[in-house]
């Protein structure tokens, strides 16, 4: 069985932050059991504490930064890191989404996970399929059966 290699948009994490009942929160949970492989460079995991550390994030998910800090270590068990070797800037309309597609082309990503399904249309270009959480754990879900 081949584990896809992805990598998670930060609003993946912060949804999964908010709620336990989402497909985001689902798909924490299967990279806990190791059904994918996740990618992460330094700056996207930069990226990651940051938006996670915003003070309207912590009001409403209501985390420690403590807190915050083990769950970014726990995450990062479970995470294979990438060098970036290639910047391929400027492909999207959002700057802060550039450091996501750059990790996942110079990861070899299989998929590119998000919310914002249009905000990486470009990702076609370079054959990189992105999905949103629900329908990556379908996929799954497919593939274990």
């Amino acid at each position: 069985m081949n584990i896809p290699r992805v990598v998670l948009d930060t609003n993946v994490l912060v949804s999964a932050s908010q709620s336990r009942n989402g497909a985001s929160f689902a798909l924490l949970l299967a990279l806990q059991h190791r059904q994918f492989t996740a990618l992460a460079s330094v700056p996207l995991m930069l990226e990651y504490e940051a938006v996670l550390k915003r003070p309207e994030q912590l009001a409403i998910s209501e985390p420690t930064i403590a807190s915050t800090d083990a769950f970014l270590d726990a995450l990062s068990l479970f995470i294979e890191p990438v060098n970036l070797h290639y910047l391929w800037r400027p492909q999207l309309r959002d700057p802060a989404d550039e450091m996501v597609l750059e990790t996942a082309l110079n990861g070899r990503a299989e998929m590119l996970i998000t919310l914002n399904i249009a905000d990486f249309i470009p990702a076609s270009h370079f054959r990189l399929p992105v999905l949103t959480p629900g329908a990556f754990l379908r996929l799954l879900q497919k593939e274990k059966t």
